[in-house]
């Protein structure tokens, strides 16, 4: 069955048009006004809706296998489709931890049982159990997954990343670091700021992230490896960042919706606002806000975090660390980026979607935009809705989002993705 997808606002490398969309082997095969449909087609009438490339996620966690209390791979797959996104990459703190064939293939079984227009591609980690000593064998892994990568910690030992960056350059594959020091930590677990001073609790250092970050950016030039920085929240690591893109090293970075809106003159003491990196100081919101728009973050990544009601309900100093993100990440970004900064929606295009595909190697479109020949791989939204977030509508088995009670515009309406294989 071929589709045919009729009066959208498609978003073209000519900008946005309003035009049909006729889909035969997953491919766009036509792309005009009025194209009749043939039987048998599946007519999808997108009057009032933009269809913009599928959106990708590099960043979130699903819990499964180990942890399928605070997420499953279904679950997960259910909040992307209903944020909109038709790809996302998996983290790696799971039971089994992904660090050799053998188990990754339990991820990817589990991956294999979801009937869903989302793909899910998960990372690998840099080190073995993400203890931070031993390398695992990246060529075997490699043409599984997204890149390589520890997420929630930080590797401490500058040899052994160089190490693990000699042996992952040939891979091609990305090296996303989380850039933490934990001898900088000292116990905290909010922003090193007034909120914290005042009412008493222990602060993160910016220091704790900018001071690795600085360390793997002279690491990717000493050995070529791509590296891609993730939830990157300080003005100084963007510095860092903007200064390695004009010295030409493959140096890439993400940062997510939630350091773009808030900051540490919003905190609560709820666990809804607790996460890491934690939200910073206003001055770290605005140059991450500049950063995105003039392109020196290249992506957002939500970093998707569920946990349960139980480990979020112990405030600022108890609860875990992580919020959820896939179903409020379009209307967070486009409200407070597009409608509130002025930045443009290809910008917003680029970031949620584009330059993650070129990262990632994957659903690469053509001229950067929906055109003939690109893959069937789409989301319509809908830029004139608003809604005032309820987590208790989410998908996602979390429900813990400093968003609660935001209003926001812009709404996914549907994820087509007759690309996946």
């Amino acid at each position: 069955m071929n589709t045919l997808i009729t009066n959208a606002n498609v978003y073209t490398p000519d900008g946005l048009r309003r035009l049909d969309v006729r889909v035969e082997n997953g491919h766009v095969a036509d792309l005009q006004s009025n194209i009749p449909a043939a039987v048998g087609d599946e007519v999808i009438d997108a009057t009032g809706l933009t269809l913009i490339p599928g959106l990708v996620d590099m960043h979130v966690h699903f819990r499964e296998p180990g942890y399928s209390y605070k997420e499953t791979i279904a679950s997960g797959c259910s909040a992307a489709r209903a944020g909109g996104f038709s790809l996302v990459c998996t983290m790696p703190n799971l039971n089994p931890v992904p660090d050799s064939i053998d188990h990754l293939k339990t991820q990817l079984d589990l991956i294999d049982k979801v009937d869903s227009p989302v793909q899910v591609l998960p990372y690998a980690t840099i080190t073995t159990l993400r203890m931070g000593h031993e390398l695992p064998d990246y060529e075997a892994l490699a043409p599984f997954v997204a890149g390589f990568s520890d997420d929630g910690s930080g590797v401490q030992s500058a040899e052994v990343m160089e190490a693990a960056m000699r042996a992952i350059a040939p891979t091609g594959k990305i090296v996303a670091a989380h850039c933490e020091v934990d001898s900088l930590l000292n116990g905290g677990y909010i922003h090193q700021g007034l909120y914290a001073e005042k009412h008493g609790h222990k602060g993160i250092s910016s220091e704790s992230e900018w001071r690795e970050i600085e360390r793997d950016i002279n690491l990717a030039a000493k050995t070529g490896a791509r590296l891609h920085i993730c939830h990157i929240s300080t003005r100084e690591g963007i510095r860092l960042v903007r200064q390695a893109k004009e010295d030409g090293l493959s140096v890439t970075c993400e940062t997510a919706p939630h350091y773009l809106w808030f900051c540490d003159d919003d905190l609560q003491d709820e666990g809804r606002f607790k996460m890491n990196p934690p939200l910073r100081s206003s001055a770290d919101r605005d140059a991450l806000c500049q950063a995105l728009m003039d392109g020196t973050i290249d992506v957002i990544a939500t970093d998707h975090a569920p946990h349960s009601a139980d480990e979020k309900s112990k405030g600022l100093a108890r609860s875990a660390m992580g919020v959820v993100g896939l179903e409020t990440s379009f209307g967070a970004v486009y409200t407070r980026m597009c409608l509130q900064l002025g930045m443009s929606f290809e910008r917003l295009v680029e970031c949620m979607s584009l330059r993650a595909r070129e990262i990632l190697g994957v659903g690469i479109f053509s001229r950067r935009g929906v055109s003939v020949g690109a893959p069937a791989d789409f989301t319509l939204v809908d830029l004139d809705a608003e809604y005032v977030v309820d987590p208790a509508g989410f998908k996602s088995m979390g429900r813990a989002t400093p968003f609660d009670g935001v209003r926001l515009h812009g709404v996914s309406r549907s994820v087509i993705n007759l690309s996946k294989v």
